[in-house]
């Protein structure tokens, strides 16, 4: 008779463990989720937990690296405004799904966190800045963006509002939000000064 491969039964645990994570910042919460309550969860020892992880943040955050890997291809149709508009709405729509509590939660835990902030951004917001910028570059030597653009700061104008209403709560992050943001970066906001 063969043994049992350690291996896939680690994989089968560290699985049942990230799922067991994801559940449980839905309800009861992140805050009141505890790494008692993940092993239950999965069927597996507590000290199983410690020995991958050392918090519950960082559980969640592999967790969710894992469910947005590899990270969805930023659109290229030729038209940089459609496709800034294509991949906002979808990160608008993921922003007001339940399945973004996670995710909301463990930005929150990086606010007193630095080591799990400086995770969450290496993880999971760089590629998608980067894959941004890219196509924000490609616009330029296409010559649908100034040469000079700072295209960093571009980035940060288009998703910082979305993100401000949803970790504020001024109002749900949505479309109607979205094209007043496409529309106010396209057009400029200030009037040409008269000499």
């Amino acid at each position: 008779m063969t043994p049992p491969n350690s291996d896939r039964r680690s994989e089968r645990a560290r699985q049942a463990i990230l799922r067991a994570a994801i559940e449980l910042c839905r309800d009861p919460g992140f805050t009141d989720m505890t790494m008692e309550a993940i092993a239950k969860r999965a069927g597996v020892g507590k000290q199983t937990i410690y020995r991958w992880w050392p918090s519950k943040a960082a559980v969640v955050l592999d967790a969710l690296h894992e469910q947005t890997q590899p990270s969805a291809t930023f659109p290229d149709t030729g038209d940089v405004v459609a496709d800034l508009r294509a991949q906002m709405y979808a990160v608008v729509s993921a922003m007001t799904s339940p399945a973004f509590v996670p995710y909301t939660a463990l930005i929150a835990a990086a606010q007193s966190d630095p080591e799990l902030a400086r995770r969450v951004l290496d993880l999971i917001v760089a590629p998608r800045v980067a894959e941004c910028r890219a196509r924000l570059e490609k616009a330029q030597a296409d010559g649908q963006v100034h040469d000079g653009a700072d295209l960093g700061m571009a980035v940060e104008l288009l998703y910082a509002p979305l993100y401000y209403r949803l970790l504020l709560h001024t109002a749900p992050p949505g479309r109607d939000q979205v094209d007043r943001v496409l529309t106010l970066l396209t057009t400029g906001l200030l009037t040409p000064q008269r000499p």
